[in-house]
């Protein structure tokens, strides 16, 4: 655990350097065609019954669901001298009750399709509310196409791997990762990058009218205490992946979309990255637990053609420990606006530290053509480790 420590102090100190000297030199342009693993397709049908829907999807993934849930029972067994899930067990099932529809029937049938205690899933569920490290882009190319893409960074301080050099958590998750497209009466109606199990939403497209992303806020009202409160029965909030959920089954339009990230009370600090289809239609929603503290939109005429947020607010600077605002901006300018595409962008995504020994995977989107790519993502050591 000493050692663990030292390298984690050694590696903030040279990536404080590293990022302060960063230059457009640095930027990776040869990135795509990935040669990452593509994440494959499942389909969830919406006309099924809330608690049928994942039953497929569950079925192919209990190995890896089990696998993950056993590294955490581990990971956390010093705590309460390991009793911690069977309190988990006992108390948080309980929870899927209260959660809005289709969500807790929802919770509740991934539990009886994987024989996982309906706890455990509850849990596995609400990690992901307080627990991500992102970085998301919109960008609008020359002709007024607009492209949004991210990179999903998780599992910071769940466990490092020194002779993997490699972060445990997120080897396991990478294992989880699957592209899922809802379909009602057969046709699609929105699709989402997951991990298998997870019923909100991190990141979607709905085809022909918006993308969207979230990202964690760091901040001191964090989402711990929303669940807290959920728990103790203050329920009017809303959980803020399923709130996503709600806006691709719902919004009609890009301005829909927004008016119910900016407005909606949601459980957690966090940023909405939301993109559309027609030029300017891009933004990046700061929000408090209670509101919409700031939007930062595409302005084309003002030459304002991408917005980029991490997980800090754009009016402050980013921590010198964790900046990958700083090479993420060089590397969107280098490339310019007339190289904004999927190639562009996941170039910009494959530049350290904007892609790290966190990063589990890069989804690339585009709402116009519906089209959404994911890979499964690794990187090298040397690596920043977030």
């Amino acid at each position: 655990m000493e050692r663990i420590g030292v390298f984690l102090v050694c590696v903030m100190f040279l990536g404080a350097v590293s990022t302060a000297s960063f230059s457009g030199k640095d930027c990776v342009n040869n990135a795509y065609p990935p040669k990452e693993r593509k994440v494959g397709w499942e389909i969830v049908n919406l006309d099924l019954p809330a608690n049928q829907r994942y039953n497929d999807l569950a079925s192919k993934k209990v190995k890896e669901l089990l696998n993950l849930l056993s590294y955490i029972k581990n990971f956390t067994s010093f705590i309460m001298d390991g009793k911690l899930f069977g309190i988990i067990d006992k108390d948080l099932g309980p929870l899927a009750d209260t959660l809005p529809a289709p969500y807790g029937d929802e919770i509740k049938g991934l539990s009886q399709a994987t024989g996982i205690p309906l706890g455990e899933v509850v849990l596995y569920n609400i990690f992901y509310e307080v627990f991500t490290v992102c970085t998301s882009i919109v960008a609008e190319d020359k002709t007024g196409n607009l492209f949004h893409a991210r990179n999903l960074d998780f599992g910071l301080f769940l466990g490092w791997d020194q002779k993997n050099d490699t972060w445990m958590l997120s080897e396991i998750l990478r294992t989880l990762i699957v592209n899922i497209d809802y379909r009602r009466n057969g046709q699609t109606v929105y699709k989402t990058v997951s991990f298998a199990g997870y019923v909100g939403v991190i990141s979607g497209l709905k085809p022909g009218v918006l993308t969207l992303t979230v990202n964690e806020r760091f901040n001191i009202d964090g989402g711990f205490i929303g669940i807290i409160e959920w728990i103790l029965g203050k329920r009017n909030a809303k959980w803020s992946t399923f709130l996503t959920r709600d806006v691709l089954e719902n919004a009609a339009s890009f301005k829909e979309a927004q008016d119910m990230l900016a407005n909606d009370e949601v459980l957690a600090p966090v940023y909405y990255i939301l993109g559309g289809t027609k030029s300017g239609e891009g933004v990046v929603i700061t929000r408090s637990r209670t509101k919409c503290l700031n939007q930062m939109s595409l302005n084309p005429s003002n030459n304002t053609w991408f917005v980029l947020e991490t997980n800090y607010d754009n009016w402050e600077p980013p921590l010198v420990i964790d900046d990958r605002r700083t090479p993420g901006k060089a590397c969107m300018n280098k490339m310019g606006q007339e190289g904004v595409s999927f190639k562009g962008l996941y170039n910009v995504l494959s530049t350290q530290p904007v892609l790290n020994k966190l990063t589990t995977y890069t989804t690339l989107m585009q709402a116009s053509t519906g089209t959404m790519e994911t890979y499964i993502r690794f990187c090298k050591t040397p690596c920043f480790p977030w």
